[in-house]
């Protein structure tokens, strides 16, 4: 069964761990090597600094990364690339790396100022314009934005798989959260799922299910269980199918075993065939 998303022993998602760590570990080893040539390269052309200087911006910097990666994670959860649906969370996410960047330079600018107070010593982060500064620590982060929401699609897409691979024919019920309420509907139950928003729609003869996320988080799951995807904001469970008749645009008007009909792109005409 398909459960909703519990804490795991971090705080966070369950599932959502595991990446986290994977960026963490990979924020040490470049702190380590970024750190490490900044003070050799300082030293060989006899600059004047502090030796801990290259130390506290690299650290500085991924401590704040590392803190807002779980964020990243929730906005790819929430806004999930897929095959045919890219075009909309593509700008979505390019759009909060604005944000990103933003809460970024905030943070270690503050963060290495208080420092350089302390040591009695000059930082001047934004001497060159905050424009300036800002514009270039904004390429940098929608690099690093790009690599954390890479990191988690990943795991999303592997994790989705082995949900799919593992379904039991034990019980092959489908556990979805209607506002409050766990429901469990049977795979043979649904004639259709939609996408409506932020949500998802569940359709049976009885009732429709309204349920948060999103349709290509929910399809992988449902493709295991007979359900093929006939538009891009419509998935359909074929058994349900008693009927195909083309429109003059090149789509399919698809008729149910409850008398609805639902309309099929022409993109997945193949796939009906």
């Amino acid at each position: 069964m398909t459960t909703g998303d519990t804490k795991g022993t971090s705080g966070l998602p369950r599932g959502e761990w595991r990446p986290w760590i994977l960026v963490a570990l990979v924020a040490v080893v470049i702190v380590a090597v970024n750190a490490s040539s900044d003070y050799l390269e300082m030293t060989r052309s006899n600059l004047d600094f502090q030796w801990w200087e290259p130390w506290l911006w690299e650290v500085t910097s991924a401590i704040v990364i590392v803190a807002l990666a779980p964020l990243i994670g929730k906005a790819v959860r929430r806004w999930t690339p897929a095959r045919d649906h890219l075009i909309r969370p593509a700008l979505i996410h390019f759009g909060l790396t604005i944000p990103f960047a933003a809460v970024h330079i905030i943070a270690i600018w503050v963060m290495r100022e208080s420092f350089y107070w302390a040591a009695h010593e000059h930082y001047g982060f934004f001497d060159d314009g905050v424009a300036l500064v800002s514009f270039y620590e904004w390429r940098k982060d929608v690099l690093t934005y790009a690599t954390i929401a890479a990191v988690y699609w990943i795991f999303q897409y592997i994790a989705q798989r082995k949900a799919a691979a593992t379904v039991t024919t034990a019980d092959e019920r489908i556990e979805v959260r209607d506002g409050g309420a766990a429901v469990f509907l049977a795979p043979a139950d649904i004639t259709h799922v939609e996408a409506a928003g932020n949500y998802v729609e569940f359709h049976t003869p009885l009732k429709t299910h309204l349920v948060r996320g999103t349709l290509a988080s929910w399809e992988t799951r449902l493709l295991a269980r007979g359900f093929i995807r006939v538009h891009r904001s419509r998935l359909v469970n074929r058994s349900k199918i008693t009927a195909l008749k083309p429109t003059p645009s090149g789509d399919l008007e698809i008729t149910l075993s409850d008398g609805h009909t639902v309309l099929g792109s022409r993109r997945y005409r193949a796939v009906l065939a």
